[in-house]
């Protein structure tokens, strides 16, 4: 019987044991949250435009509130994991300069509740919902990379997506009227996908746009009438002199009241169980019935689980 146990803990041990990637160990039971959306989710925080050599610049300025944290980490543009910093990102969202987005602020605070987090870049600045339809080539990266993150993370699990987009679709009139359909289709299908039908969501309603009909747009993203979608309204937060993108201040306010939001979700601070965990628990349970042991011994286990 001690041999038996012996051998039952080594494989769970190895089971757990954090995978290596590029000499940095991933830590066990990651939070993962996915960012997308497009510019103000890539964050544009910062970055104006250099008159004397007429390029657009990010002034460098961190705030305290997005300074990187051991215990946070950002899925690079090869799904390699990496310690997260500002702007998260920059290898992502390429054509453009990115700066302070909302993803470090967020991640800052929810690291408190979680221990460990994992954030997944995937905005792309300048693009409309329709770009984010299942099929097209911004959707189906969002999911590779956030089937990557659980994959490449040892008992990685989704807390929650991190939406924010909609100024490209002020521009038409027919972006403007099917927008509510379009983001209805993209979350359910994204859900779908990851295989968590009730994957929380939090968007944001716009605090500008592009074009004439953002009334149009913000009242389709503030009435989803999907399931676990919470909305933030980013309306009267301060904009850079462009008028259309959030300050670096703005940002941080914005990551913090999507924490709010987070967090106001029941059972927010446990993440949803990823098919390694449940791969896991599986493993444990089929021991102790192949032991004939108690099932309240099942109970123990769970405790180094």
């Amino acid at each position: 019987m001690n041999k038996i146990l012996f051998f039952f803990f080594f494989f769970i041990v190895l089971l757990l044991s954090p995978p290596q990637i590029q000499s940095q160990t991933i830590p066990s039971n990651i939070s993962i949250f996915i960012l997308a959306g497009q510019s103000n989710m890539a964050g544009r925080g910062g970055v104006y435009n250099d008159t004397a050599t007429n390029t657009t610049v990010w002034d460098g300025v961190i705030p305290p509130e997005c300074r990187s944290n051991p215990s946070i980490f950002r899925l690079t543009a090869r799904l390699e994991w990496e310690e997260a910093k500002e702007p998260l990102h920059a290898d992502i969202d390429v054509n453009k300069t990115n700066g302070v987005g909302p993803g470090m602020s967020f991640a800052n605070r929810v690291v408190k509740r979680f221990g460990q987090v994992g954030l997944v870049p995937c905005s792309i600045g300048g693009t409309k919902l329709s770009q984010w339809q299942k099929g097209e080539f911004l959707y189906e990266e969002t999911v590779r990379r956030a089937k990557a993150a659980v994959m490449t993370s040892a008992g990685g699990s989704y807390g929650a997506v991190l939406w924010y987009q909609g100024e490209s679709d002020t521009v038409d009139m027919v972006d403007a009227s099917v927008y509510k359909k379009r983001l209805v289709k993209f979350f359910s299908d994204l859900r779908s996908d990851l295989q968590h039908p009730n994957l929380p969501i939090i968007q944001v309603a716009l605090a500008t746009g592009a074009g004439p009909y953002v009334d149009a747009v913000r009242k389709a993203q503030l009435k989803t009438e999907l399931e676990n979608v919470h909305c933030v309204d980013a309306k009267g937060l301060p904009l850079e002199p462009d008028g259309l993108h959030l300050t670096t201040s703005s940002q941080v306010r914005l990551g913090h009241m999507m924490v709010d939001a987070f967090m106001s979700i029941p059972n927010s601070a446990r993440p949803l169980l990823s098919g390694f965990s449940v791969l896991v628990l599986f493993s444990i349970f089929s021991f102790v019935i192949l032991l004939d042991l108690p099932l309240h011994f099942f109970g123990y286990l769970l405790v180094f689980f």
